[in-house]
């Protein structure tokens, strides 16, 4: 199958399993700061990736030219509280790369979502339930580019 025959990503997680399949597929996704929003009054987190298509497979096909990489947009719901750890909201240029989403239990009896990006940086999400959506925006892009991973953890 080539590249362009995979279609776009729409995925529902409402649970740690279906997080963890969101999570392999946004691994090594770009997410700049100032594409990160938390909306307080309708209880939702969201942001833009720019996400590996992991899916697309690890090695182009001969005569392909490359990898591709996609617009996603991430909304997190029943979102009651953020917080962010290892860079600053005022910190707009930045770009963060996510290697990981979790969750955990949390003091209130409601869940904690874990958004962990390379350099120590996280966004952590108190939830009620967890409920997240994510859809792949307009055409992929090729790019020569792998993620590449230390096989000791490190990025």
């Amino acid at each position: 199958m080539a590249p362009d025959d995979y279609p776009a990503l729409k995925l529902r997680a409402e649970d740690a399993d279906d997080l963890a399949v969101l999570s392999a597929c946004l691994q090594d996704a770009l997410v700049a700061v100032r594409d990160l929003g938390y909306l307080a009054g309708e209880r939702s987190f969201i942001f833009v990736a720019n996400r590996f298509r992991w899916e697309t497979g690890l090695r182009p096909l001969p005569g392909e030219e490359g990898h591709q990489r996609v617009l996603c947009a991430v909304t997190f719901g029943a979102v009651d509280g953020v917080s962010y750890r290892g860079f600053r909201r005022a910190d707009e240029d930045r770009i963060l790369c996510l290697l990981a989403i979790r969750t955990a239990g949390n003091a209130n009896g409601g869940q904690t979502v874990l958004l962990e990006f390379a350099g120590d940086a996280a966004i952590r999400l108190d939830v009620s339930q967890i409920l997240c959506r994510a859809r792949d925006l307009g055409e992929p892009w090729p790019t020569p580019w792998r993620p590449r991973h230390d096989p000791d953890g490190g990025q």
